[in-house]
């Protein structure tokens, strides 16, 4: 990947005030492919312990956006058009880690997806699934 793309997706990642509320950072970066990780922190739970759906959606809407930037032309920014949500499993565990990829990069609108994992001690539960669409802005 060209190095001005990924500089492009890191500060467009650092300007998102919901990726440092939610202690977000994004880990790796390649074409069509972003993971970003949070911690499942006391202040981000449900009412039964668990890391809430908020920031599962959250990390995964924005790995999903961000790996469709990284095709994107070099004056675009994106913006999710929709974006379907599956839970699979309660997110319990020291992080989340999402990676988004996309699916289908069109001319105008691009499908993209993402999985969401819950992380303790290095071992790993699928805890989530994302579909939808981007589009360039």
């Amino acid at each position: 990947m060209a190095p001005e793309i990924a500089a492009k997706v890191r500060a467009s990642f650092d300007r998102q005030t919901m990726m440092q509320t939610l202690g977000a950072e994004m880990v790796e970066i390649g074409p069509g492919r972003i993971i970003i990780t949070a911690p499942i922190l006391p202040t981000v739970l449900q009412q039964q312990g668990a890391g809430h759906a908020g920031l599962t959606f959250s990390i995964g809407d924005s790995a999903a956006g961000f790996a469709a930037l990284t095709l994107m032309p070099s004056e675009a920014e994106v913006m999710t058009v929709e974006m379907k949500l599956n839970l699979m499993s309660p997110a319990i565990g020291e992080r989340l880690v999402a990676e988004g990829r996309v699916i289908r990069p069109g001319r105008r609108i691009m499908v993209v997806a993402a999985d969401v994992w819950a992380e303790t001690g290095g071992a790993r539960k699928h805890v989530a699934m994302l579909q939808g669409t981007m589009i360039p802005v």
